[in-house]
């Protein structure tokens, strides 16, 4: 082999190696990094990031992130989402760039997730294709539509007389242990079959109480319509505080699909308290119990993104049903009276009647529905009639019955009444009731038919009654959910069934 032949290919490797340094076109990437200089209680303080944008994210080492809270002129007040032990003085810090985002999609249907997408059930990651802000602007006056559409919760005492539309927030408040969780998963267990997807979003809850109600969920069926986002008592604040962020921006997606979406937000209580350390920590000035002033904004801005859509934006829904705890049932604290007053409504949870076995424990007289009434069904309009007023009546009466004064037989008749509204309103925690079964038992209680009943017996004459709706044509049962108030002779039918199926449970006449 001749000396040309062999310094061929070598060669042509030099000239390969020239051209592609030739053609070699560098590229310069923009990196901007910081340095940690002070880490405590979930916050840290970063200099060096002098173009940070506020609330963007920033990357530490171990692949943490933090939010960009706090912009000084010579440091930056930054939230971390995660578990910061390994982090020291001193250690770079990078600009992601980017704002806080969180996966969106089918693929979370029946998932347990954190707010930042990372699984919590063992059924391995979650991939989806799609991710979305935490924080975005909620729609804007001309792309809501009304509230028209009933948000059925399976609860009598709510769907009778204080009703719940779809894209409403109605608020459920009252002291520790009243049954307010319960209250809101009864309403995600009455969606199966209703089209309804449920976000169920548990803000700072003790990782017992989450997994009760994972179980219950499980149990009922029901984790094949929801998503359940976590953050546990134990978990940073600044993974708390973002928690119903993330869990809204998941429903806004389904809702902008064109599908009905509930999520509970359990409970804002803790959310304000996980912002008000944050707050202290990065030292900006405390108000009224020491929360910051802007705390009020921070769930109007949370709230405001539930609402109906316009039909050519598809016509979805997010309904929220967020949940505060009292203290002593002063509903005019803080957080609260905030709340009352950015929400379309409340459902108070007395402890009074907690203790007296009226469960749910709902207070009707300090109640509100401010545009369920609107969407609730026309059937419930003629079965309801004066329940509400009758039902203030007798509790009012009530108060004086204790005294032991004679009562004429007037004042009887209402008391004995009231204790039948009182007794048939009472439900199991668990046990949704279906509209039929609603209206019939709501119809028997307007004309009295459950009066001569002994109160003993009342929860039988109740299963009686029921048992009158399920045996009701499937014609008549479809027609409750017309818009048109029910006919006179349908009415006058259903009675007569229930006044026969009553006639055994009568107390014999004196």
């Amino acid at each position: 082999m001749t000396t040309d032949q062999a310094g061929n290919p070598i060669d042509r490797a030099f000239d390969e190696i020239r051209r592609g340094r030739e053609d070699h076109v560098p590229e310069l990437a923009l990196r901007e990094v910081g340095e940690l200089t002070t880490v405590f209680s979930g916050i840290a303080r970063v200099t060096g990031v002098p173009g940070v944008g506020y609330e963007e994210l920033l990357r530490f080492p171990g692949e943490l992130y933090g939010i960009a809270f706090n912009i000084d002129e010579k440091e930056v007040g930054v939230v971390l989402l995660g578990e910061y032990v390994h982090l020291q003085a001193g250690n770079k810090v990078e600009r992601t760039r980017r704002v806080m985002d969180v996966p969106v999609g089918e693929e979370l249907i029946g998932r347990i997730v954190t707010p930042l997408g990372q699984p919590l059930d063992g059924k391995g990651p979650v991939v989806c294709r799609r991710r979305r802000p935490i924080e975005r602007s909620a729609p804007s006056i001309m792309d809501r539509a009304p509230v028209n559409a009933p948000l059925q919760t399976g609860v009598k005492v709510i769907d009778a007389l204080v009703p719940i539309g779809r894209g409403q927030r109605e608020l459920i408040l009252g002291d520790r242990q009243t049954g307010k969780t319960a209250i809101a998963l009864d309403a995600i267990l009455n969606q199966q079959g209703q089209g309804v997807l449920c976000i169920y979003c548990a803000i700072g809850q003790r990782a017992s109480s989450v997994a009760k109600v994972v179980a219950k969920l499980n149990e009922k069926g029901a984790l094949a319509h929801t998503i359940v986002v976590v953050t546990e008592g134990n978990d940073p604040a600044g993974l708390t505080y973002i928690a119903p962020y993330a869990a809204t921006s998941i429903g806004e997606y389904f809702m902008e699909q064109g599908r009905d979406v509930l999520i509970v937000y359990d409970d804002l209580t803790q959310h304000a308290r996980a912002y008000r350390e944050i707050s202290l920590l990065l030292r900006r000035p405390p108000g009224r119990e020491a929360f910051p002033g802007d705390i009020f904004y921070v769930h109007s801005r949370l709230l405001e993104r539930a609402t109906h859509l316009r039909k050519d934006l598809g016509g979805g829904s997010l309904t929220a049903l967020p949940i505060v705890e009292t203290e002593a049932q002063n509903m005019a604290a803080y957080i609260p009276t905030n709340l009352i007053s950015i929400t379309d409504g409340q459902l108070y949870l007395s402890p009074d009647l907690f203790e007296l076995g009226v469960l749910p424990a709902v207070d009707i007289g300090k109640s509100v529905s401010r545009v369920g009434d609107k969407a609730q069904l026309a059937v419930y309009r003629t079965a309801t009639g004066r329940l509400k007023l009758e039902h203030a009546q007798f509790e009012e009466l009530e108060t004086f019955a204790r005294f032991g004064t004679r009562l004429d037989e007037q004042t009887k008749l209402v008391l004995a009444h009231g204790q039948r509204i009182r007794a048939v309103l009472k439900q199991p925690e668990s046990e949704p009731v279906s509209v039929p079964e609603q209206i019939v038992l709501l119809l028997a209680l307007k004309h009295r038919l459950f009066d001569d009943v002994p109160l003993p017996s009342m929860k039988a004459a109740e299963a009686e009654v029921r048992k009158v709706a399920a045996q009701l044509p499937e014609s008549v049962r479809n027609s409750f959910w017309d818009t048109a108030e029910p006919e006179e002779a349908r009415q006058e039918e259903i009675l007569r069934l229930c006044a026969a199926a009553l006639e055994n449970l009568k107390a014999p006449a004196q």
